[in-house]
């Protein structure tokens, strides 16, 4: 931002973010990083953030952990959801081995941080069995 507003600058660039949203701008759903929001309106990372809060109480944006910020009606519904799919998508039976964290990675194009904590609320679901040195199996077909 250029010059100080008494409006607040992070309500300046929530409704700049609205409107590109409203025009159809944001490509596939995804907004820009953080880092190139602070870029394009020479901000700090708390005045991003603030805008972002903004718009997400009014439910037009989403954070999806290990993609960023999402335009709420495209973004990926979660991640473990997800992932509870691969054992009906792969046929999985109890006891199957359930496929490696890295295959998951590429599958679903999302951080490896954030698979293993869908991995870990499966395993508090009682869906999956982790053996040491075997990787995880399947436990149940549905939660418990």
């Amino acid at each position: 931002m250029s010059e100080a507003s008494p409006r607040g600058t992070y309500l300046i660039i929530a409704d700049a973010l609205r409107k590109e949203i409203a025009a159809g701008q944001i490509q596939d759903g995804a907004l820009p990083s953080e880092a190139d929001l602070m870029a394009r309106h020479k901000v700090a990372r708390n005045t991003v953030r603030r805008a972002l809060k903004v718009l997400a109480d009014e439910s037009l944006v989403v954070s999806v952990p290990g993609a960023g910020w999402m335009v709420s009606s495209t973004a990926p519904r979660p991640l473990v959801d997800r992932l509870r799919e691969v054992i009906t998508e792969d046929g999985l039976a109890v006891g199957d081995p359930y496929p490696s964290e890295q295959n998951l990675c590429a599958r679903f194009g999302a951080s490896r941080t954030a698979v293993r904590s869908a991995l870990a609320q499966m395993e508090g679901m009682g869906l999956l069995a982790t053996v040491h040195g075997k990787g995880r199996t399947v436990r149940a077909l549905t939660p418990a």
